[in-house]
C-alpha cells in the first residue's frame, strides 16, 4: 500500500532563552493510504508538535517528513488535507452556514458545488436545523460538529483530527465513529490524537503511542494486546508502557 505520511527521525526542539525542550526525539512514524491510525499519549507527549508538523505550520529539526511523498509545505499536498483543531475557536458572530462557505471559498471551490457540500456536510454532523443560527449559542459539542464539517470541506484525502470526540455526548461520539468508519470506506484515511482510549480501540487500524517525544509503540490492537481473553485493554497496556518513562 501506498504510504501517505512517512517520517524518519523526526525531531523538534523548541527554545526560549537558554531552556531548551526536546519535543519530538527520532520519531518514526508512516500511515498507509485509507488506513485510520489512532495516535495517544498523556499530556506532554509531543502530539500537538507532531500535528504541526504535519500541518506545515512547523519545520523538523531533523529527519524527514513527507505527506503524499512530498513537503507539507507545499501548497498541493495542503490542498489534500483537511484539520480539524482541538479547540474549535471560531468567530461566533458567524452562521455555520457562512463559516464554512469561508473555508470552501479560501480552497476556491465552485459557488455551487460548495453550497450543495455545506448542507450535505451539516446533515452529516446532525446541524442541518442549526445551519443559520449563531454559533455563539452552541455548546461545546456543537461546535465540535461545526469543526468536523469544516475539516471536510476541501474533500480531503488525509483527515487530521484532534481530539475530535472532546465534548461530544455518547450518542454523538457513536455518530463521529460511524462517520470516521464511513470515510474510510471512502478511501480517506485517517489520522487522529485522542485521550479517549476506548474511542481509539473501537475505531483505529492501528495505533501509535508516544511519550516524552519518544514513539513508544505502533501496531494493531491485536499486536499490541495479544490474546484479549487475557483481560488486556488499550487502557492497561497505555499506562504500563508509559509508565516505564515517567
Amino acid at each position: 500500500m501506498q504510504k501517505i505520511l512517512s517520517a524518519k527521525n523526526l525531531q523538534y526542539t523548541y527554545e526560549s532563552g537558554k531552556s531548551r525542550t526536546e519535543a519530538l526525539k527520532g520519531v518514526d512514524l508512516s500511515v498507509e493510504d485509507g488506513e485510520i491510525f489512532g495516535f495517544i499519549g498523556p499530556n506532554g507527549a509531543g502530539k500537538t508538535t507532531a500535528i504541526k508538523l504535519l500541518l506545515g505550520i512547523l519545520t523538523p529539526e531533523k529527519g524527514e517528513l513527507t505527506l503524499f511523498g512530498q513537503s507539507p509545505r507545499e501548497p498541493k499536498t495542503r490542498q489534500k488535507v483537511g484539520y480539524m483543531p482541538e479547540i474549535a475557536n471560531y468567530y461566533k458572530y458567524l452562521t455555520p452556514v457562512e463559516l464554512l462557505k469561508i473555508y470552501g471559498n479560501i480552497f476556491g471551490i465552485n459557488k455551487d458545488l460548495l453550497r450543495e457540500r455545506v448542507g450535505k456536510l451539516l446533515e452529516l454532523v446532525g446541524l442541518e436545523n442549526e445551519a443559520n443560527r449563531l454559533m455563539r449559542t452552541f455548546s461545546k459539542g456543537m461546535m465540535q460538529k461545526v469543526s468536523f464539517a469544516q475539516a471536510l470541506i476541501n474533500d480531503p484525502d488525509l483527515l487530521i483530527l484532534d481530539e475530535p470526540m472532546g465534548g461530544l455526548d455518547p450518542f454523538s461520539r457513536m455518530k463521529m465513529r460511524e462517520v470516521i468508519q464511513d470515510l474510510k470506506l471512502k478511501g480517506k484515511t485517517i489520522f487522529f490524537s485522542s485521550h479517549e482510549l476506548s474511542e481509539v480501540e473501537l475505531v483505529s487500524d492501528r495505533i501509535g503511542i508516544l511519550c516524552k517525544g519518544h514513539l513508544l509503540a505502533t501496531g494493531t490492537v491485536n499486536d499490541l494486546l495479544g490474546d484479549k481473553k487475557a483481560g488486556q485493554s488499550l487502557e492497561n497496556y497505555f499506562l504500563n508502557i508509559i509508565g516505564e518513562k515517567i
